[in-house]
């Protein structure tokens, strides 16, 4: 009998689930190319939704996705002597992430804030409500709420609207500088 050494990709019964790394015209340009260098990238679904739906709240209760399986980013930014600190913070989206404390003390900078919209687009190559944990600048920290690891599938952000990653939630510890962080989601 053949060995089968296809994997079985994440779903859900209300998305169609795709190999990720096989469509990378349904993400943002740097989410496919960090697909297409995670060594986990396989085990990546993308399905398609309404662009109006992108906002997780809406988007759970349209797709009948619960909240505990879906991990929003929020980018964060301080500075000491000068010197900028970037972070992603994805937290479990029954969440907020707590950045006035912990994010603040991990990034070692006296106030953190959420990093303007325009700026975040603009440097992570990706749509407002589609920003992802995968494909970031190499300078910023990703940040990963630790809970979210224990998920069997979370939704994530595809870099566009249109679309949505489905990760095991183990495999999000695996991303290129992911920091799995207790209790970042309060």
């Amino acid at each position: 009998m053949p060995h089968d050494d296809r994997v079985t990709l994440p779903s859900f019964p209300s998305l169609t689930s795709l190999p990720a790394a096989e469509h990378p015209d349904r993400v943002a340009a740097p989410v496919a190319a960090a697909l297409a260098e995670w060594s986990r990238a396989a085990e990546v679904a993308v399905v398609d939704i309404d662009p109006g739906l992108a906002d997780t709240a809406a988007m759970s209760e349209a797709y009948d996705i619960p909240l505990t399986a879906s991990g929003n980013c929020v980018v964060v930014a301080g500075a000491r002597a000068g010197d900028e600190r970037v972070a992603a913070c994805v937290v479990r989206a029954d969440t907020r992430a707590d950045v006035n404390t912990l994010v603040r003390k991990l990034l070692d900078v006296r106030k953190a804030s959420f990093l303007p919209m325009e700026r975040a687009v603009a440097e992570s190559g990706m749509e407002h409500g589609g920003i992802t944990p995968v494909g970031l600048p190499a300078t910023w920290r990703v940040l990963v709420h630790d809970v979210l690891l224990e998920e069997p599938v979370v939704v994530l952000g595809s870099g566009v609207r249109r679309s949505k990653l489905l990760v095991p939630g183990a495999a999000l510890a695996d991303l290129p500088g992911a920091e799995v962080v207790a209790g970042l989601g309060r």
